[in-house]
Formats: structure tokens, C-alpha cells, sequence
């Protein structure tokens, strides 16, 4: 649901420049979009490493089946 409504955010600002109208500055938008980006970086890093508790407890399983 979130997505979506960024989605339409970002629709709506896109028809408003188009029109001429200055809504959301190019700044904002590449600051929000670098800080956006980077957590998704570092959340993705951390779910797809073995650096949680149970992602190391996963990591042994694995390793005791030889699957990694």
C-alpha cells in the first residue's frame, strides 16, 4: 500500500512539472532517493549475510548438511 502511494506522489509531481508547476525540488528528490537507496543497500546486505543470530545459526545448518 505504501508503494502505491508513493507511486501516485510521484505521478502527480511528474504531471505538475510537466504543467510548469514547481512542486518537489530536484535536490530533495535526489537526496531522498540517496538516502532511500542506501538503506534498501544496507538492509539487503544484511539479510542476505549470514550477521544476525539466526543468520549464523542458519549458516551451521548449512555447513553441517555441506549445502554451502
Amino acid at each position: 500500500m505504501r508503494r502505491f502511494t508513493i507511486l501516485i506522489f510521484a505521478v502527480v509531481n511528474a504531471v505538475l512539472n510537466l504543467l510548469g508547476y514547481q512542486t518537489i525540488s530536484e535536490e530533495f528528490i535526489n537526496d531522498v532517493v540517496a538516502v532511500i537507496s542506501g538503506a534498501y543497500f544496507i538492509w539487503a546486505g544484511w539479510k542476505n549475510n549470514y550477521i544476525s543470530k539466526k543468520g549464523i545459526r542458519q549458516k551451521e545448518v548449512l555447513k553441517k548438511h555441506k549445502l554451502h
